[in-house]
């Protein structure tokens, strides 16, 4: 296995009038060739941060981090030659065209001339915008462009690509075509470091680091890290919700619960003997029973179970 990305005891300290203020926490990471990995927390957990350090675009108030290899704070250069990096803010040059923002960038990457255009043709497809080449950027919509934004940051054909939460504040079926891109960029043999709050879309990664308030809290790969829970789901939907809630709070075994839509999912130690507790108590209580069965685990019950006992140990 080669290590295209490593982080050791990486940490950042904002300074502020009162207190400098932890953004990142001794945070060890390693990423292998090929992969695409997902850096998964919510708003102000340290993704942010932790992507611009690896950019080179900000130092560690200490700790390493190396990039083929390359350190980040000595060997910059080296490091952006071979780095994609798209950020969370729209980049691009409002004013500038589509075609002219992937050429601005061809520039700055140094991408020959002589390839330019053979290599923006190949992005305009690869990303549909082919149609788009005279609209200027600010009157694209939202996810073209985020398309636009991966385009130019695949103009100089990186082996590292860094996505900031790259379909933030873009519709459904936007969100599903730039994962189909990535798909595509994974199968070209890059390998991509993508930091995102969304928990189905860490279910796409290969491997997931959960981070919250500047510390990685686990790292595996999604089934690995369901599977290492000592709980599971139980998923429940019933009429009146009020007589459903009840039954939640008073039955033994229940762990805790959440709602999710119109039915709740019950953290259990053992689902073959809760389930019939639940079925007796509501059914007690006069209430309709839709739904009641095992349901399996998702990401986002283990961030909350993570970041829970996070707080406990505070």
């Amino acid at each position: 296995m080669t290590l295209v990305i490593e982080a050791k005891g990486l940490s950042k300290h904002y300074p502020s009038q009162k207190e400098a203020r932890l953004a990142l926490d001794g945070v060890d990471l390693e990423v292998a060739s090929g992969q695409l990995y997902g850096l998964v927390g919510p708003d102000g957990a340290g993704k942010t941060t932790f992507l611009r350090i690896l950019s080179t675009a900000m130092e560690p108030t200490s700790g390493t981090a190396r990039l083929n290899g390359f350190d980040v704070r000595k060997q910059a250069e080296a490091v952006r030659a071979r780095l994609g990096y798209m950020p969370q803010a729209f980049s691009l040059y409002p004013d500038l065209s589509v075609m002219e923002n992937l050429q601005f960038f061809a520039d700055i990457y140094g991408v020959p001339r002589e390839k330019q255009k053979n290599r923006i043709n190949e992005l305009l497809e690869f990303a549909r915008l082919t149609d788009f080449t005279k609209r200027r950027s600010e009157n694209l919509s939202g996810g073209m462009r985020k398309k636009l934004a991966l385009a130019c940051a695949l103009v100089h054909d990186p082996q590292i690509l860094l996505l900031d939460e790259p379909t933030t504040g873009v519709d459904p079926v936007s969100r599903r075509e730039l994962w189909h891109l990535l798909a595509k960029v994974i199968r070209q043999g890059v390998t991509v470091l993508v930091s995102t709050p969304y928990m189905d879309e860490a279910e796409r990664c290969n491997t997931v680091s959960i981070i919250n308030q500047g510390r990685v809290l686990i790292t595996g790969a999604p089934t690995e890290l369901e599977e290492q829970m000592p709980f599971r789901i139980v998923e429940v939907k019933a009429k009146p919700r009020h007589a459903l809630r009840e039954v939640a709070d008073q039955t033994d075994g229940v762990l805790s619960w959440r709602a999710v839509g119109d039915r709740l999912r019950f953290s259990v130690e053992n689902p073959d003997e809760i389930m019939p507790r639940i079925d007796t108590a509501l059914k007690k209580a006069g209430a309709q029973i839709s739904i009641l069965r095992e349901a399996r685990l998702l990401m986002e019950d283990v961030f909350i179970y993570l970041v829970e006992k996070q707080k406990e140990q505070a």
